[in-house]
């Protein structure tokens, strides 16, 4: 058995690139709990889980690089969702493994991508994702990298789904279930302001 890929290999992406409608069409990785920037929370739970960090960003760029990170915009114009920015990322990425996670959860397991890299190897799988609460999330995932000539293809055959495309792959789903809560994203006000109590 091949063993679990080290943190060095492995580039972590936090997806900022979203319209945010819910949050009435402001950045959400932007937005405030606790007088901090939701990203902010988010890297703070990710940073030391993988040896290269970056954003995907289609807007606010500057914003984002000033956490000293390289922001990637998605190579699909448009806002064509959260497939085109696993796409950039897979793209600008250097190793062989790449981890997403969206800048809307902050609550994330400081193992998530350690679980992930377990589950990924002792299945032979080509990508893994977090599953906990009876729900697949979809967008908190570990990738071989060299799925992006697949990916590539399924984009310009139109697909928009991630769950959709992953079905066509080897994938794990990884049980969670000890965390629910940390899989919650900030998608309102009103969830913006719960988080701050709970935080």
């Amino acid at each position: 058995m091949n063993p679990v890929p080290a943190t060095d290999n492995i580039t972590l992406a936090i997806l900022a690139g979203g319209m945010g409608r819910r949050m009435g069409g402001v950045d959400k990785g932007l937005v405030e709990v606790l007088g901090r920037p939701m990203i902010a929370w988010t890297l703070d739970a990710v940073r030391p889980q993988a040896g290269h960090l970056l954003i995907n960003a289609n807007r606010s760029q500057a914003d984002y690089a000033s956490f000293g990170l390289p922001v990637i915009g998605d190579r699909h114009e448009g806002f064509q969702g959260p497939l085109a920015g696993l796409h950039a990322v897979l793209e600008a990425a250097a190793t062989p493994y790449v981890a997403i996670v969206p800048c809307d959860t902050p609550r994330l397991p400081r193992d998530l991508v350690a679980r992930l890299a377990r589950a990924l190897i002792e299945e032979d799988a080509e990508l893994a994702v977090a599953e906990a609460a009876g729900r697949v999330h979809t967008l908190h995932g570990l990738f071989r990298s060299d799925l992006l000539p697949d990916l590539t293809r399924a984009l310009e055959a139109g697909e928009r789904k991630p769950d959709a495309w992953y079905a066509t792959r080897r994938w794990s789903r990884v049980d969670f279930s000890d965390a629910p809560q940390a899989f919650d994203n900030i998608n309102t006000p009103e969830q913006r302001d719960a988080l701050a109590e709970q935080l």
